[in-house]
């Protein structure tokens, strides 16, 4: 059974930038037999015992289906004030592009309304196929422009999206690129620590399972655990780097099979709380 970290209202990392560490997606009925929920659980408790291990979860469902402003403000009311969503662009919009969908921004934004001042980001997660294109180029800008107001990062999955012209065009919009960690795959768009966006900075974690990633079997795709030395190395390296450039951190893990998702995020953050204490013990030594 995983106990709740036992770290500050669940926030990690230094003042100047707090990391909120938490999953992509929280309902699932496979994290009951891997022990993250007790085995009676309901789907109607998940979110309330999820809440008590993160401070912040990825919508997944807003994704799959178009979100309705009653069921989201019931949502909101069984967490606390301080607790935060980031909600992911229905499919019609990233994946399918619907010819309607101008109107259909506009169905979304009404159903993440209750949200409110919960809501960290809206995240547009975009399939391998869309790449830079003219088309694709055009039709991006209009999403961005639907959803001016909001706070939006935006995950590329196509390698032809890293280039310095899109990290500015997104740094003038004050909109984030997200952060990815996946398998090397050379038409994926590449892992960076590129931040775009001083407000708040997005990693996804998918795991490195490149067999799953080839094949078309989305739970060999997202079945991987990081190990100790693996995040470490993000620790040190990419999310210091970041988190000196932000004043915030949003940190979601997407390798929910089994329930190693919930289990790496809370190694993370105890990775984290590790490197923040020993931050302000050389802080000490060095007055």
């Amino acid at each position: 059974m995983f106990t709740p970290p036992s770290v500050g209202r669940l926030a990690v990392g230094g003042a100047g930038c707090p990391l909120l560490v938490g999953t992509c997606g929280y309902s699932y009925a496979e994290w009951r037999d891997c022990g993250f929920y007790p085995a009676t659980s309901r789907s109607a408790d998940m979110l309330g015992l999820y809440m008590r291990f993160f401070p912040i979860v990825e919508l997944n469902y807003t994704w799959y289906q178009m979100p309705r402003a009653e069921a989201v403000q019931r949502m909101v009311t069984r967490v606390p004030a301080d607790f935060r969503f980031a909600a992911k662009l229905t499919r019609t919009l990233t994946h399918e592009r619907s010819t309607e969908w101008r109107s259909e921004l506009h169905r979304y934004r009404q159903g993440i309304a209750p949200l409110g001042e919960r809501l960290a980001t809206v995240l547009i997660q975009l399939p391998p196929d869309f790449d830079r294109s003219e088309a694709h180029r055009y039709y991006l800008a209009g999403i961005l422009d639907g959803l001016q107001g909001l706070p939006v990062a935006v995950e590329f999955r196509h390698a032809s999206w890293a280039v310095d012209q899109v990290y500015g065009e997104l740094e003038r919009r004050g909109v984030t690129l997200v952060a990815v960690d996946a398998p090397a795959i050379p038409s994926l768009f590449p892992s960076l620590d590129v931040v775009t966006n001083s407000d708040f900075f997005y990693v996804r974690f998918h795991g490195r399972n490149l067999r799953g990633w080839q094949s078309s079997n989305m739970q060999k795709k997202f079945d991987y655990d990081y190990q100790a030395a693996e995040l470490q190395e993000w620790v040190a390296g990419p999310l210091a780097r970041m988190a000196s450039h932000s004043s915030r951190g949003y940190v979601f893990f997407n390798n929910h099979v089994r329930g190693q998702a919930p289990r790496n995020a809370s190694l993370l953050q105890k990775l984290l709380q590790t490197r923040m204490a020993e931050d302000e013990r050389c802080s000490g030594s060095a007055q």
